[in-house]
């Protein structure tokens, strides 16, 4: 049953997987998240905080947030490892609200082992213009630990980070005004040409006049018609919905730490020949002792070397004929029918470029 259902995905028409809907390959002007971060203090820990002797940055917070509470600590010898400087991060999503809460992210700055049980002091959040647009609080939940004793220690995951689900509260809005818009930009996440003709086209088509056209690969600009006048959101909900063929460069990635090999559908070569053979030589030394007879008064114990040699110039593999204009499904048979690894197949890729026939650019990460 598994099989039929296979072979019937398999037959399954190719456009059926060709399209995609704009909102899923551009993002819209206007609709984006920002980042925001702050400096807080995470207190209640159980002894695994900062050693304020050496994080001088947490000490002299703790004493200034005591000071601002009208504790006076600047005389005193502080000496408590529950108290942890921390980095507060969070995304400040689009169009978001005053009083909405937001999730934050949270990782230690000093030398703490462990955030856990731990509770995170008030906390402003800033934006790329240091201005405040969240304030963050709350008890830190971590998805780490560690154990540890006279002789051993253990560690799961990360105990030095964690989150605050709803942990924020935004308090600043990012105005935009998007109903006021007379043009829309349309962003393309990978940039192409003939990607964002077609988005335009698609536009053009729906709304049955000019109003869309490409500014540069990336971008599609759209004027917003005199019907849509102060209502762009509801323009922009038809638009998204809309399908386009996204189209692609032939390229083919490759990540040698790993040897993952990554390569598109429109990847082609020439009528190329391809050999691949590695020269194998194992060397086994079995030595062996040789003892005189017994009761001998004239043989010594020697050891007397056995050595053997094997050469493995893997004649089985012979040269391979790729014929040119293959598709990408022949070029992979036509590798692996050679037999090799991932990481030769990386090698033969890379001079089969050099040798001018893979037409497609090679990314290697």
């Amino acid at each position: 049953m598994a099989g039929l259902m296979l072979v019937a995905v398999l037959l399954l028409p190719v456009s059926a997987f060709a399209t995609s809907r704009i909102k899923d390959i551009a993002d819209f002007e206007g609709v984006r998240d920002n980042q925001l971060v702050g400096y807080g203090l995470v207190v209640g820990l159980n002894g695994t905080g900062d050693d304020l002797k050496k994080s001088v940055f947490t000490r002299e917070s703790l004493i200034g947030m005591l000071e601002r509470l009208g504790v006076n600590a600047r005389d005193t010898k502080l000496d408590t490892k529950n108290v942890a400087a921390v980095m507060v991060t969070a995304a400040l999503p689009p169009f978001g609200r005053q009083g909405t809460r937001i999730d934050i992210q949270i990782a230690a700055l000093g030398d703490a082992n462990s955030l856990q049980g731990g509770t995170l002091l008030v906390t402003p959040l800033l934006g790329a213009d240091s201005e405040v647009y969240a304030v963050a609080q709350g008890p830190v939940a971590i998805g780490g630990y560690t154990a540890s004793g006279d002789a051993s220690t253990v560690t799961k995951g990360v105990p030095t980070s964690g989150r605050i689900a709803n942990g924020a509260i935004i308090e600043r809005e990012v105005g935009f005004a998007m109903n006021s818009m007379q043009n829309v930009k349309i962003t393309l996440r990978n940039p192409d040409l003939t990607t964002a003709q077609r988005v335009a086209d698609a536009i053009n088509g729906y709304l049955s006049l000019d109003a869309a056209r490409p500014l540069d690969p990336t971008t599609v600009q759209v004027t917003i018609p005199p019907t849509f006048n102060g209502d762009t959101v509801a323009l922009l909900t038809k638009i998204e919905q809309l399908p386009v063929e996204p189209d692609e460069v032939a390229k083919v990635v490759i990540d040698e730490n790993n040897g993952v090999i990554v390569m598109g559908a429109n990847v082609r070569i020439s009528t190329v020949a391809i050999a691949q053979g590695n020269l194998t030589i194992r060397v086994t030394e079995t030595p062996q002792v040789s003892q005189p007879n017994a009761f001998s008064n004239t043989g010594t114990t020697t050891t007397v070397p056995r050595t053997n040699i094997q050469v493995d110039e893997q004649n089985g593999q012979k040269l391979a004929v790729v014929p040119a204009g293959v598709t990408l499904q022949e070029l992979v048979n036509g590798l692996n029918a050679l037999g090799i690894g991932p990481r030769d197949m990386i090698s033969i890729l890379q001079s089969i470029k050099a040798a001018g026939a893979l037409q497609a650019d090679i990314e290697v990460r």
